[in-house]
């Protein structure tokens, strides 16, 4: 048996109701039985006692209190989680170019994209839509915390201590390829002079400063598919350390253009089944032949406590913790013995303070890769040894891999689980690999669950591992 000291006494009684078999909060020293003899602890059928400390803190805390996406199904929370939940699948024939000369002609494709008067529409004919994804979702998320542009409570923020963290795997893909296009064609008198700004993968947090007059941390974390996830870290770390009471975070991601669908067939790394692209992205299933790319963002406010409750903030979920590590493995194929992802999944527990059972929703990486879905799955059951409590679903089978954005839409979907205590179903279950027996994967239909605490992973090119870890929000 083991005594954890708690900093929280509010971590039983309200932040974590529904936990009976964990301990929970951020512990602070954890001493063998006998050295705290005169506290008062009750001891769980695990063997473990739960101390509350004598001081209370919640400088700590980060909360998230408001969320944006630009997506294959739009642009509101409600309607991308409600076609989630309903199994919609967002796969389809790419539209906005002749793909059919490729041997994947399909991807989540964003159409009739609405930039709802947030984006200066004489910029938006100028901007790679990589851009206009991070305008819209940011502001979109902004207005859902209650501090939209203009708005009183807007007025009354602290702009020196607002930042943003907005990523991308690959920045402005499009304005990338039509410039060098006119300089193999043209010459370099025909670049336009936006080339450099609209291309390199920070301009998209930088013009939503600029839009918002936030001059705190703003920077690009680039970690391909990994990068919403390693941004969220980042963002909280500079709220735990005092450096910010709020942050917009996330990731924006635009690939889906010739040169970005030609690379990752190069890559060899995508579905070809286009006769049935809504049935391409199926996680774990034996028929899975690779990814479908998908676009989009997906931003978060990020909150210290303190300042959300100062200001009367509804407060959506709360960010526990999280971890980023490398596998120092390969440049696109993950280690086998799952190493680096089961360490990272344990660091994002210890980051959050909270025991590995209370934990029983995981949303996926889940790419449909043949070797990456199988890895994950491995490095899931090295930490978490009874999957019994657990569901794990994968949301790429429904709007597929959104690379850099990937993390950030994954994260809205986790947190709309705990809010809502349904999840949304994993798309194209059909005959499954054995390594997913014993784990429900939410197969093609959603099911009701009142998450407890959830993780989201992602990974990334290069060996870039992540995960963040969410939970209900108790004051």
């Amino acid at each position: 048996m083991k005594i954890v000291l708690m900093e929280n006494t509010q971590a039983l009684q309200g932040r974590y109701p529904m936990c009976s078999s964990a301990v929970v909060g951020r512990p602070r020293h954890v001493l063998p039985t006998g050295r705290a003899a005169t506290a008062h602890s009750s001891a769980n059928r695990r063997g473990v006692a739960i101390i509350a400390a004598a001081t209370v803190s919640d400088k700590n805390r980060v909360v998230i209190t408001g969320q944006g996406i630009a997506s294959v199904f739009g642009n509101d929370v409600d309607t991308f989680y409600n076609s989630l939940l309903e199994g919609k699948s967002g796969v389809a024939p790419i539209s906005r170019f002749d793909a059919s000369e490729f041997p994947t002609t399909f991807a989540a494709q964003i159409k009739d994209l609405d930039i709802e008067g947030l984006v200066d529409k004489k910029n938006a004919r100028r901007y790679d839509d990589c851009i206009i994804y991070s305008l819209i979702s940011a502001k979109k998320a902004l207005t859902d915390a209650g501090i939209g542009l203009g708005s009183d409570a807007f007025e009354k923020l602290d702009k020196t201590r607002a930042g943003v963290l907005i990523g991308s795997g690959m920045g402005g893909l499009t304005v990338f390829q039509d410039g060098v296009k006119n300089l193999v064609e043209k010459g370099y008198k025909k670049m336009t002079p936006f080339f450099i700004p609209y291309a390199i993968t920070n301009m998209g947090g930088a013009l939503v400063a600029i839009d918002t007059g936030f001059m705190g941390p703003n920077y690009s974390i680039s970690t391909a598919c990994a990068t919403a996830n390693y941004a969220f870290v980042a963002a909280a770390n500079h709220i735990r350390k005092g450096e910010a009471d709020v942050m917009l975070v996330g990731g924006s991601e635009a690939p889906i253009i010739p040169v970005g669908l030609g690379g990752f067939v190069a890559c060899r790394a995508l579905s070809s089944r286009s006769a049935e692209p809504e049935k391409a992205s199926r996680p774990w299933d034996k028929g899975r032949d690779g990814f479908v790319m998908g676009e989009g963002a997906g931003v978060l406010v990020m909150e210290s406590y303190e300042h959300a409750m100062e200001r009367g903030a509804n407060i959506l979920a709360e960010y526990l913790g999280g971890a980023i590590t490398c596998d120092a493995y390969h440049m696109t194929d993950p280690r086998a013995d799952g190493l680096g992802v089961s360490t990272c999944i344990e660091l994002a527990l210890k980051d959050a303070g909270i025991e590995k059972e209370q934990v029983n929703y995981i949303n996926a990486h889940a790419t449909s890769t043949l070797v990456g879905d199988v890895a994950e799955v491995k490095a899931i059951k090295k930490v978490f040894t009874d999957m019994s409590h657990v569901k794990v679903n994968g949301t790429k089978s429904l709007i597929g891999h959104c690379l850099g954005a990937a993390g950030g839409l994954e994260a809205v979907a986790t947190i709309q689980a705990i809010r809502t205590g349904w999840l949304h179903p994993t798309l194209n279950q059909d005959d499954l690999v054995d390594e997913v027996a014993d784990i429900d994967t939410v197969p093609n239909e959603k099911k009701q669950h009142q998450v407890t605490a959830a993780i989201s992973n992602s990974f990334g090119f290069g060996g870039h591992n992540s995960v963040v870890c969410f939970a209900p929000f108790k004051g």
